[in-house]
């Protein structure tokens, strides 16, 4: 259950004790708490604060006369629609919507949940894929994620790869509690998700989702969505490190990207094997950039393997010093925030456009 205070729940208004108890299951079901007004004084004590505003049949038309200020996400609930006045008391108020209890059960549950938790925008969500195997998206996912969190952005690393080896062995979290993907592969539906943050692992301002090392297990497409959802929900930024084949979850966590990440090493073959992860990926997300990782036997340049791939060029990652041994002793890649790799992420994080929440209005 989503913990919240008094007046920052959802404000149900109703003395129907039959109306009170069907939005109460659905708050319920939608992890949350409702506050409860059953007259128009109680409720115009509570009516600018709530973050949503539920009122019933039966005092729609007290709080039209009561002449409520008007404000925005208020819906009409009833369990009937036929009495003409009804609309006309909505209009009074200033009501978004009337709906039919029964009717709109899912709808009203998603509108509570989102106002339960805050939830009027959706995190950046970036891919990472490997154009080869070895091709250093993990590392890159992982370093994104840290860099991005160093700046102030809440952020969310989700291993979407269960062959990969756990993403939280990059970031040097393996023994830090928290649910890994082997209890959230029967997920579906709608996850709350301050609850689902507070269950992974976090490691400073970074939340982490990863596959441990036990039996490996298959993501379904419905269960990648609902945590998707959640972490898309919880903060600004989800960083996806994907794998190069494109079973059911990896398409769904790819129909939620604003932008892929290609990384391809700068040589002949590995170039040839990125255009066709390429191609797979193309029919999924329109935004595929490719991240060179240098440096190059034959000196071939990321302009000229952008160009061969038909993408845009996001970046180059030059060689990064100690990085295999920093890796071998489960330091986090970019932690510091100094040498090519971090400097390279603020780059493609700027380029992407993913700032903090408090500054996304300046930068509007």
């Amino acid at each position: 259950m989503l913990e919240s205070s008094p007046g920052s729940r959802p404000l149900a208004v109703t003395a129907d004790d039959t109306l009170l108890d069907d939005l109460v299951r659905l708050a319920a079901a939608s992890g949350a708490v409702l506050d409860v007004a059953a007259d128009a004084g109680t409720a115009r004590r509570m009516w600018v604060g709530a973050p949503l505003v539920l009122v019933g049949a039966d005092l729609a038309g007290e709080l039209a006369r009561a002449s409520f200020v008007r404000r925005p996400d208020v819906i009409v609930a009833a369990h009937s629609l036929d009495d003409r006045a009804l609309w006309e008391w909505a209009v009074e108020i200033g009501a978004e919507h009337v709906v039919h209890v029964q009717e709109a059960e899912a709808w009203l549950v998603t509108r509570i949940a989102d106002a339960a938790e805050g939830s009027h925008r959706e995190a950046t969500t970036i891919g990472v894929v490997g154009g080869r195997g070895g091709a250093g998206a993990s590392t890159l996912a992982a370093a994104l994620a840290v860099t991005a969190a160093r700046q102030g952005v809440s952020s969310f690393l989700l291993d979407g790869d269960p062959l990969g080896g756990g993403i939280e062995l990059v970031v040097g979290g393996e023994d830090t509690a928290g649910m890994r993907w082997p209890e959230l592969v029967a997920s579906e539906g709608r996850m709350n998700a301050g609850a689902l943050r507070m269950a992974l692992p976090r490691l400073g301002d970074l939340v982490v989702l990863s596959w441990d090392r036990g039996d490996v297990s298959v993501v379904p497409a419905v269960a990648m969505r609902s945590v998707l959802g959640a972490a898309r929900r919880g903060g600004d930024l989800v960083v996806l490190d994907l794998p190069r084949y494109l079973d059911e979850a990896t398409q769904e966590a790819l129909s939620a990207c604003k932008a892929v990440l290609l990384v391809v090493p700068a040589q002949v073959r590995a170039v040839a094997a990125g255009a066709r992860v390429a191609t797979s990926l193309a029919t999924h997300v329109s935004d595929i950039r490719v991240v060179v990782r240098g440096p190059s036997p034959a000196g071939l340049d990321g302009r000229i393997i952008a160009d061969a791939l038909d993408l845009r060029l996001a970046g180059e990652m030059a060689p990064e010093p100690r990085l295999d041994l920093m890796l071998e002793r489960g330091e986090v890649p970019a932690a510091r925030g100094n040498g090519p790799l971090a400097g390279m992420c603020r780059r493609l994080l700027a380029d992407i456009g993913v700032v903090a929440a408090d500054r996304k209005g300046a930068a509007a």
